[in-house]
């Protein structure tokens, strides 16, 4: 099965005695391109999250956002240093200056740092974060895939507008080489003039020019890719297809090309105009797929 490189996914669950929400949100991108945002509570598992994710993950830029929501309300810790500290620099600072008035202890909780809150790292466990970062994994790889279910049915129909138009191009090229060659012939006779022909001389241009309009070895590499490109769509696992196809595309496309450059014909210009259309949409939409 295929999957689109864009996708949502979130889940929350238990953390010890906190909550955390996971949310996931993918784009395009070449590689595999995580952007974690993790509170400090969960900052120490940050290379843990990352590599869970890379074995779900093959390609995409990935936002990662985690938020923790204690159960208990939180409880301002006193740096007891510091309050030490505060009051014995404004008792000095009195003294010296001959200042008046108490020194009260809420003025010195007042004063920068004292009160801190709870230790930021969280009381639960890495399984636990894991459990709802996999969560929300499964709920984006359900997106990603019901996405990439939807471009492969696109994409299958671009396949059958390529596949007739490679057909009348297999159908006209071997007219095409007929009419020419007739051309060819009428158009030594007149220059000749009622003068003899060289016959030999003539079946030897033919016989260049033949070669040089066939587009038969395109037309059949052309096949070929097609048929890889249909194959790789329709694989069994979930293995990331999207390079693949991308390759195949490019392929198609210098075959498409070198036909063009051959195809001294109107209709065959029309079916290369229409094959490299098709081919520029569906490369904009395999760019969308891992």
């Amino acid at each position: 099965m295929i999957r689109s490189m864009t996708g949502f996914g979130t889940a929350e669950g238990a953390l010890g005695s906190a909550r955390v929400s996971v949310e996931l949100r993918s784009v395009n991108h070449r590689f595999f391109n995580p952007s974690l945002k993790l509170p400090s509570a969960l900052s120490r598992w940050e290379q843990d999250v990352r590599e869970a994710l890379r074995q779900r993950v093959a390609r995409g830029h990935l936002t990662v956002t985690a938020r923790v929501e204690r159960t208990a309300p939180e409880v301002a810790q006193v740096d007891d240093a510091r309050f030490a500290l505060y009051a014995a620099r404004l008792r000095d600072l009195r003294q010296r200056h001959a200042l008046g008035g108490d020194i009260t202890v809420e003025s010195i909780l007042r004063m920068p740092d004292v009160l801190r809150p709870v230790a930021d790292e969280a009381d639960g466990t890495l399984d636990e974060l894991l459990v709802v970062v996999n969560t929300a994994a499964d709920a984006l790889t359900q997106m990603r895939e019901a996405e990439g279910a939807r471009l492969g049915a696109i994409l299958r129909d671009r396949l059958e507008v390529i596949e007739a138009a490679v057909a009348r191009l297999a159908t006209r090229a071997p007219d095409r080489v007929l009419a020419q060659r007739e051309r060819l012939r009428e158009n030594v006779r007149v220059l000749m003039d009622g003068a003899a022909i060289d016959e030999q001389r003539l079946a030897q241009e033919i016989a260049v020019l033949a070669d040089r309009l066939d587009v038969g070895e395109e037309i059949d590499r052309f096949t070929t890719h097609s048929l890889a490109f249909s194959h790789t769509l329709s694989a069994p696992g979930g293995e990331p297809v999207g390079k693949k196809l991308s390759f195949l595309l490019q392929e198609m496309l210098r075959e498409v090309n070198t036909t063009g450059s051959k195809a001294n014909d109107a209709l065959m210009q029309q079916d290369v105009m229409l094959l490299k259309e098709e081919l520029e949409r569906m490369r904009e939409q395999v760019e969308n797929l891992e």
